[in-house]
């Protein structure tokens, strides 16, 4: 059985890729959440990350460890693995004081002191472990070999939109989940934000013909509005398992929609659409959507993305800024 504890070295944002999949995209909704993670950043209060199944949130947990306490370290367990407690905890330590929680000097706790506890599924871990981290959470101190020792930790959890009823329901502890949630951010499901697809799937293509040392390829106008028009219960999981079949097929230049329809599942209904403002409005949503998926394609390299489109440099920055593409992540 895999270690349920992983840990990660000290790093600041996740490489010169940018941000972890999960978080790119030009939507209202992915905006609002990296604006609050970025403010969270600055703190120390406890964060709860609210997700569907198949989001990526342990990168998300990470690259906001990387805002925030890069120079420590990053721990995320897994709430319903075996002996979690004695992972995060160690052994116990015989007539410890009762005064603090006593833990052992090999254990999870111990070695995150100062940095980021990230606990994946809250609504799994034991009651008794539970307790254990709403009074570390509390102290802010442990004994470790008999040793009043100040943790640092900041906690981290994911959970599914059922978490309310499981405080409800005493599935989770209430304190510990005020501790938790004292900055929740729900992170919005493909669904409900069509318009990240294109960027995201570009993203996920370009990071796996890297990973592999493929040629670069990149989708079609055709092939990005077909991505964009599915609904993706999978969330960021389907959509990576699309990618890496077709990054991986064999073939070089553009991904057609010819290359997409054998690994998709077109028998669920797509997305439905909603208008919103009038049909100028939607061209333009579409093109900035458009512009920044080839931007992002070419590491938003102005030369190679204007050359793409089939425009001169200027005109992109000149359309970059008319449809409010942030400049800032431009570089020649």
């Amino acid at each position: 059985m895999p270690d349920p504890v992983t840990d990660f070295p000290a790093t600041g944002l996740m490489s010169g890729l940018g941000p972890t999949p999960e978080l790119v995209g030009f939507s209202a909704a992915i905006s609002h959440v990296r604006e609050t993670l970025a403010r969270a950043a600055a703190g120390d209060r406890g964060v709860l990350l609210i997700a569907e199944a198949g989001a990526d949130v342990e990168s998300v947990a990470r690259q906001f460890h990387g805002l925030s306490r890069a120079a420590f370290a990053f721990v995320a367990v897994d709430c319903g693995a075996d002996d979690v407690d004695r992972h995060l905890f160690g052994e116990p330590e015989p007539l410890a004081p009762p005064d603090l929680e006593s833990v052992s000097a090999d254990c999870r706790i111990a070695a995150a002191r100062g940095g980021t506890v990230f606990l994946q599924n809250i609504g799994e871990l034991p009651a008794a472990v539970q307790a254990r981290l709403a009074r570390i959470a509390r102290d802010g101190e442990v004994r470790i070999d008999g040793e009043p020792v100040p943790t640092g930790i900041r906690l981290v959890a994911s959970a599914s939109s059922d978490v309310d009823a499981d405080v409800q329901q005493h599935r989770v502890r209430g304190d510990l989940y005020r501790r938790l949630s004292a900055v929740r951010i729900d992170l919005p499901p493909l669904s409900a934000r069509r318009g990240d697809v294109p960027v995201i799937a570009s993203r996920l293509l370009e990071d796996r013909c890297a990973a592999r040392e493929l040629p670069r390829r990149a989708f079609t106008d055709a092939a990005l509005a077909l991505l964009a028009a599915l609904t993706w219960p999978g969330n960021l999981a389907e959509l990576r398992d699309v990618v890496d079949c077709v990054a991986a097929d064999g073939s070089d230049g553009l991904i057609q929609i010819e290359n997409l329809l054998p690994v998709l599942r077109l028998d669920r209904a797509p997305a439905p659409f909603k208008p919103a403002g009038e049909l100028r409005e939607a061209r333009l949503r579409f093109e900035r959507d458009y512009i920044a998926a080839v931007l992002q394609h070419h590491g938003w390299q102005m030369a190679a993305a204007a050359q793409t489109l089939g425009i001169q440099r200027p005109n992109l920055y000149r359309k970059a800024r008319q449809l409010g593409i942030p400049l800032t992540r431009i570089s020649e």
